[in-house]
């Protein structure tokens, strides 16, 4: 009795299901949802080619110090690193001193206590601390920023959709909201103190353009011109460093570990053909197709008198 009781709940709940299923379906068709100016706007990240792209992709450390020099310059006055160490940037070819230098010229210096009164204060950032954050805490970066809380770079280009394509197309995304935009969902003009750029996903961004010129940052001699696309591709480059530093690793062991298999998989198999060449299965025929069997049943039907 239980089990029937339970087998007709279950069959309510399932036409329940199946019922609201096609009621739903019904009411899309017949009265579809209105089109967002999101949907119709928002616009997918632009193709970037790095060269830590692919799986024997390595970085172009050139390039990657670059980026960091827009970091430093441009981006650190807003955005913390709060996962990578000044010591970090031996990586990308810095020697000791330069590192030292760039982490104790850094802006912002690192908080700290002083010993002698046990008040909180700040000293210089040394090469084995992390980048210090530009605001003291959240409530000092959101009032500077008009309530938004500037993300923390460090996993960037691993935390959003489109990796660097992404950064890449924010950076250079930015421009006058479209007049037919405006026209068509009224609700949907950029509010003051936000910016418009379609690849942010609600297209109003709380970042003002950070790269708005040519020349803005100015490289070292034989790097390529400073233009604003250039600079994008730069910055995107070296958060791909910052949010897998030990990519180029990963790489070079990976494809060992496949070579490692690969011999293993052959040598593998050579020693199964060494070990079973001389190796013959006799397998003996049972069961109605054994001819011991077949005599056997030959017999018995004659014995008898049945027609074979």
């Amino acid at each position: 009795m239980v089990r029937i009781l339970g087998f007709l709940v279950g069959l309510v709940f399932a036409g329940v299901a199946v019922i609201s299923f096609f009621v739903n379906l019904v009411g899309n068709i017949q009265s579809p949802p209105e089109a967002t100016a999101e949907e119709e706007y928002h616009v997918h990240p632009k193709a970037l080619h790095l060269q830590s792209d692919g799986p024997f992709g390595s970085f172009d450390r050139q390039q990657v110090q670059r980026g960091f020099q827009i970091y430093k310059e441009v981006c650190s006055a807003c955005h913390s690193m709060k996962l990578v160490a000044f010591r970090d940037l031996h990586e990308l070819g810095y020697s000791e001193a330069e590192v030292k230098a760039i982490a104790n010229q850094w802006a912002t210096e690192v908080p700290s206590v002083n010993p002698d009164t046990g008040e909180p204060a700040t000293r210089k950032a040394t090469p084995a601390d992390h980048f210090p954050a530009p605001y003291a805490n959240e409530t000092a970066a959101r009032a500077a920023n008009n309530n938004a809380l500037p993300p923390d770079l460090s996993l960037m280009t691993k935390a959003r959709h489109g990796g660097a394509a992404y950064v890449y197309s924010i950076l250079t995304g930015y421009r006058n909201q479209p007049t037919e935009l405006v026209k068509k969902f009224p609700g949907a003009k950029t509010p003051q103190g936000l910016h418009y750029n379609p690849y942010f996903a609600n297209l109003n961004i709380a970042m003002p353009q950070p790269l708005v010129s040519d020349g803005q940052v100015t490289y070292a001699e034989g790097n390529p011109k400073p233009t604003v696309d250039q600079m994008a591709k730069d910055v995107s480059a070296f958060l791909v460093w910052t949010a897998e530093p030990k990519l180029e690793n990963r790489h070079h062991y990976g494809w060992a570990v496949l070579l490692f298999l690969l011999v293993g998989t052959v040598l593998g198999y050579l020693s199964y053909q060494n070990i079973w060449a001389e190796a013959k299965r006799k397998v003996a025929p049972v069961g109605p197709l054994d001819p011991v069997n077949k005599a056997k049943r030959t017999r018995a039907t004659k014995k008898a008198g049945v027609a074979g």
